[in-house]
């Protein structure tokens, strides 16, 4: 990693915190890292102690026996129990915990006595069907009030939830369910998604029809009247099962390492892992980053995190730390453009949001759109500006900050993983002075360092990113694999959690992240990465938005293909091709040009967002495309396969 060209920066651009916002952060100097460093497991035991409410204290802050952790060991709580009854019990009962917008317009605001009803009747729902702890369900729900319902009232009982996105497949719905012996799924009818109902129940039907053989109910919310079919005696509405439900429900103490969910990571050559997460540590460092990364004040924020509770960044900052933080959240179940453009803008301004929490393909596709549809809004109740997901670029990121932030609210860029629980590396928004692009510096009490090919540590420059020493919400393993575990993360450099990313450490020790290593492409033996070519291109003012693969070439190993987006009323042409191709190579240097540009009417995104460059690669090489029923638009591959019959090089 250490041939990796230069990341593009935005040159001589620095952003200290607003003197006005640091004078009343939540953090506004160096403490924090000053006292990790010097004692992590005395800062993190602090934390703990200070954010969370235990029925029993911890006795020993960490156990740890590579590549196994234990976490504040002997302590005991309920996570319910802090989310929702010691807020209640604290007389806030009346404040809102959601206030809830559905797609078509319909909204609801529910208070944390109202959820904490709703969580105490459906626990008790689930176990009159048998439930008990150390249990798995899994749950296959649109963004419905009844999904965090439905992961609470589990976690209130020591049953582990498995989550499945609900843009899944049948088959992924057979994986999941067959690795984790699932007893019970629980989902919708439907989902509104871009003015239409999207049928959820219909999918599990097929999947139970094929496999998932230990699923005994089926528990259906009804959300969009499709009237599916209900098989007698496996099938159950939710309505009918909650009209019975009493509300009695104590919360029972749970060991801090028991299990709290399970959530599977696409594999691209095997089997999806069942990332486990337990108890104590995961709230611990979600409610920690939560308060002080979003500078949260739960008396008087709005709080929005813009992703779906079927992804790890909904678990942790949608439904746990939120909650058990006290703070009010919005939750939205459509997409960004229905029933217009606006959207997401027309809900920042309804609701007063102070914190917006979303991803750099977001970003990127409000510029395509441009900037006509934000200035519509009243956004000025912003006031931590947050990307999650992948590596932004400088220009989506200075876009964001200017025609979002209004040129004076903090942005936290923030690096972790489904595997790390919480974030991992960002920006504190009242100590830090960000870099457009740069996720900073790793949060006190996380250790991240770069490391070589024979794992020594790299100071300045390209590297793999490792973490050093383990952190209280870190996976507890792979569900029912300690030896792919053990394997997959801690194999490569001995004694460190390996990522899978590559970054780059610059003079100012401020770290840029460049994606999966596997994203790296060796172009006549030098390593670059995708991202940076990424950034270089978006960087030309034509282009909206660009993805970037290595197609397989005789003279050079690999060469670089880049997909380009154009923004708003620019026009495909050759020239403007060539243009946008010598723009990368004056960026980046000529060893970086694309060989090929080739401009596009749209990328082949999952439905979470997710760019699939697998299939972009497909065409590059000509092959055949592979599976793209997890495609918002499955078309679009076919038209970029049809516009890439041309090209331009040298």
């Amino acid at each position: 990693m250490s041939e990796a060209i230069e990341v593009y920066e935005v040159e001589g651009r620095t952003f200290p915190p607003p003197a006005e916002f640091a004078a009343q952060a939540n953090t506004r100097d160096r403490s924090f890292y000053e006292e990790a460093e010097a004692d992590y497991e005395a800062f993190w035991a602090r934390q703990a102690r200070e954010l969370i409410t235990w029925d029993t204290d911890f006795d020993t802050t960490l156990e740890w026996n590579l590549p196994d952790a234990k976490w504040f060991v002997g302590g005991k709580l309920n996570i319910t129990a802090n989310c929702l009854d010691r807020h209640v019990e604290a007389g806030r009962g009346d404040k809102v915990a959601y206030h809830y917008e559905g797609e078509p317009g319909d909204t609801r605001s529910i208070t944390y006595g109202e959820l904490l009803t709703e969580v105490k009747k459906f626990a008790n729902v689930l176990k009159g069907l048998g439930l008990q702890k150390g249990d798995i369900a899994a749950i296959y729900m649109p963004m419905i009030l009844e999904l965090p319902i439905a992961m609470l009232a589990c976690a209130r009982i020591g049953v582990a939830h498995s989550v499945i996105f609900g843009g899944f497949s049948a088959d992924a719905i057979i994986d999941r369910c067959d690795d984790a012996k699932a007893k019970v799924i629980i989902t919708a009818d439907g989902g509104n998604r871009k003015g239409a109902p999207a049928p959820l129940k219909h999918t599990v039907d097929e999947a139970l029809s094929r496999g998932a053989e230990t699923v005994e109910n089926v528990i259906v919310a009804n959300r969009c009247d499709l009237d599916p079919d209900m098989v007698d005696g496996r099938d159950h509405w939710w309505h009918d099962l909650m009209a019975d439900a009493s509300d009695d429900c104590p919360a029972e103490p749970m060991d801090s390492e028991q299990l709290l969910y399970l959530l599977y990571t696409s594999g691209t050559t095997s089997k999806p892992k069942g990332i486990m997460h337990t108890t104590g540590g995961y709230l611990a460092q979600t409610c920690f980053t939560h308060k002080y990364v979003f500078d949260l004040k739960p008396d008087t924020d709005i709080y929005w995190c813009a992703a779906d509770i079927g992804w790890v960044t909904g678990h942790s900052y949608i439904v746990y730390a939120p909650l058990a933080n006290g703070c009010t959240s919005v939750m939205y179940e459509g997409t960004p453009d229905t029933p217009h453009r606006g959207r997401f803008w027309e809900i920042i301004e309804k609701y007063k949001v102070t914190q917006l929490y979303t991803a750099p393909t977001a970003i990127r596709m409000f510029m395509k759109w441009g900037t006509q549809e934000p200035e519509r809004f009243d956004l000025s109740s912003l006031r931590v500006m947050g990307t999650v997901g992948e590596p932004i670029n400088p220009e989506a990121w200075m876009w964001y900050h200017e025609h979002i932030g209004g040129g004076n609210t903090p942005i936290v860029d923030t690096w972790w993983q489904t595997e790390t629980g919480g974030q991992m590396i960002t920006p504190l928004p009242g100590v830090t002075t960000t870099k457009p692009g740069s996720a900073c510096h790793a949060i006190p009490g996380v250790f991240a360092e770069l490391v070589d090919n024979d794992g020594k540590p790299v100071s300045v420059g390209g590297g793999y990113l490792t973490i050093a020493r383990p952190w209280p919400g870190m996976l507890r393993g792979i569900w029912g694999n300690p030896e792919r575990y053990l394997e997959t993360y801690w194999s490569r450099f001995e004694g460190r959690y390996f990522a899978g990313d590559g970054a780059k450490i610059d003079d100012d020790g401020y770290l840029w992240l460049l994606g999966r290593v596997d994203d790296v492409m060796n172009v006549s033996g030098h390593r670059i990465s995708t991202t940076e070519v990424e950034s270089a291109l978006v960087d030309h003012p034509a282009v909206a938005e660009a993805a970037v693969v290595g197609a397989n070439d005789d003279l050079t190993g690999q060469a670089i293909i880049g997909y380009v987006i154009l923004r708003g009323t620019h026009e495909a042409s050759k020239e403007l091709g060539d243009e946008i191709r010598e723009h990368v190579g004056v960026r980046l240097g000529k060893i970086a040009r694309p060989k090929t540009v080739i401009i596009v009417p749209d990328l082949p995104k999952t439905r979470s967002g997710k760019i699939m460059r697998r299939l972009l690669r497909d065409v590059a090489d000509g092959r055949a495309l592979g599976d793209t029923t997890t495609l918002a638009d499955p078309a679009v591959v076919a038209e970029i396969a049809a516009g890439a019959a041309g090209g331009d090089e040298d």
